[in-house]
């Protein structure tokens, strides 16, 4: 069984500005509950082929996994893939105008779980669904500030 995830938020900030912020990877633990840490392999600044170390704590479990940037477009999306680890997963962020003041950004994880991570699916995607809310909820509440 595959998970997918798909949240979304308005924040009131312009794509660029919510774009630069969230889709630069050495943001993500200050908005994201679960990353501890976030090394690039690559040299900044961000471009399709980048590679980043994350480490996360998800589950009670320590997770450590390699993104590598499949799609950027600054301002409108971004696209990060792994395939190593027990949950090999896609990671999409968009951001669109929304009512000339702000912006629509929605986060997407999807991804095809092995081994325990499998049996635990349906439970991991809620969890995850949880998850995420909270993290676009704190990125909003840094980006508003």
């Amino acid at each position: 069984m595959g998970v997918d995830v798909l949240v979304e938020t308005t924040i009131r900030r312009s794509p660029a500005e919510v774009s630069a912020y969230a889709g630069d990877p050495s943001n993500a633990p200050t908005w994201y509950a679960n990353i501890r840490s976030v090394e690039w392999r690559t040299e900044p600044p961000m471009r399709v082929g980048s590679q980043m170390d994350f480490v996360a704590q998800f589950l009670g479990r320590r997770l450590a996994y390699t993104y590598e940037v499949v799609e950027w477009v600054p301002g409108e999306r971004l696209v990060m893939r792994t395939a190593d680890g027990p949950f090999p997963m896609e990671t999409s962020y968009t951001w669109e105008p929304e009512d000339g003041e702000g912006t629509r950004m929605t986060l997407r994880n999807r991804g095809n779980p092995s081994g325990f991570a499998r049996i635990a699916g349906p439970a991991m995607e809620r969890a995850m669904r949880r998850a995420t809310t909270k993290d676009l909820a704190r990125l909003k509440e840094i980006l508003e500030a």
